[in-house]
């Protein structure tokens, strides 16, 4: 036996003294646990945060539809693997995402505390009337105010026009600090928390009947719990954080939906390497518009560029790896677009909002 061999910590194998990785299993000889080496390895086994991320960053971003070909013809090692690539920016989208879920959430349990607590008002003299009237004059301008900045600062998300924000923001019937209705007597409920009633007495009151399904007493449960905490900004959170898990099956049905028109263009599995470059582009695209938004504020016009630039993106990207013509291409990709972005997100929305107030 050769006396210039080594035993390898990882697999135990011998291998001669001046290799400097592990013919056997690829550990590197003289290892040494740093804190650096721990983080890189800890990026590296999750998310394969190497050379490989950084070879493939330039061309998704700048490549339409070129890391997906390339990974259909075989070049499987060379860049990072499309559900990899995926869970890692999705990580760090969610992350950056989630100072503005936070900044939101407190924002609405605060608006909505005091726009339920204004109903515990005494009464006051003509003067003080006057003055509340007045002041409440302020307070829906600043309410309207307030609507309007967030249906803006989200309508890069919403896809909702300036002509739209106003008109909602302008309606006479605006809901206003105290005209919130859930749809029972409240100050009969506000007195029987008061008197420490049992909640299926309150059910009760609200107008729940003893052979009603689980639906609808979970339905009143939550009722009465958001109406007891008032914390609405905790279902704005619970909808937020029920997202990514949606996104496990939103990002199937987009490849579905490109797997419908491209039928004859492949397995099921190569529309599903095209969704989730896709995909990593997009969130790539949101985490910079996002970061760039928690220290200045970009103007709506970008957003809308942004937004726009996105959907040329996605024809560029079809065209090339489909290898369709321009017209058929365009036409195909608008389907898709108006499919997903029309139909499956709002069905999504609806029941992921559904979800979320169910079990907040």
């Amino acid at each position: 036996m050769n006396t210039n061999q080594l035993n390898c910590q990882n697999c135990e194998e011998l291998y001669d003294e001046g290799f400097q990785f592990c013919p056997h299993c690829g550990q590197k000889t003289n290892d040494e646990l740093t804190i650096g080496v721990l983080f890189y390895n800890t990026i590296s086994n999750y998310f394969s945060f190497d050379a490989r991320f950084l070879k493939s960053f330039i061309p998704l971003m700048f490549r339409p539809g070129y890391l997906a070909k390339q990974f259909i013809k075989g070049k499987r090692l060379l860049y990072l693997h499309p559900a990899q690539m995926y869970l890692f920016i999705s990580v760090v989208f969610f992350f950056i995402f989630s100072f503005t879920v936070r900044k939101q959430t407190d924002t609405l349990n605060r608006e909505l505390k005091k726009t339920l607590n204004s109903k515990e008002v005494v009464v006051l003299d003509s003067i003080e009337i006057r003055k509340r009237d007045s002041i409440a004059h302020v307070k829906d301008s600043t309410t309207r105010k307030e609507i309007e900045k967030t249906l803006k600062s989200n309508k890069f998300i919403t896809g909702m026009s300036d002509k739209q924000i106003d008109s909602i923001v302008n309606l006479e019937n605006l809901p206003k600090k105290n005209d919130i209705s859930f749809g029972f007597n409240e100050k009969e409920i506000d007195s029987l928390i008061e008197a420490n009633a049992s909640d299926k007495e309150i059910y009760k009151t609200m107008g729940l009947e003893e052979d009603d399904g689980w639906f609808r007493r979970k339905m009143y449960t939550q009722a009465l719990k958001f109406y007891k905490a008032r914390d609405g900004g905790n279902v704005l959170k619970a909808f937020y954080d029920t997202i990514p898990i949606a996104l496990f099956f939103l990002l199937p049905i987009f490849a579905l939906i490109i797997k419908i028109l491209y039928y004859r263009k492949g397995r099921y599995a190569h529309h599903l390497v095209f969704g989730f470059y896709f995909f990593s582009y997009l969130f790539t695209v949101f985490s910079i518009i996002f970061g760039i938004n928690l220290i200045w504020d970009i103007p709506d016009w970008i957003d809308w560029l942004v937004a726009f630039s996105t959907f040329i993106y996605f024809i560029i990207a079809l065209k090339r790896f489909y290898g369709q013509g321009w017209f058929l291409t365009f036409f195909k990709g608008s389907v898709a677009t108006f499919t997903f972005m029309a139909i499956v997100i709002p069905t999504a929305a609806i029941i992921i909002g559904l979800f979320a107030f169910m079990f907040y």
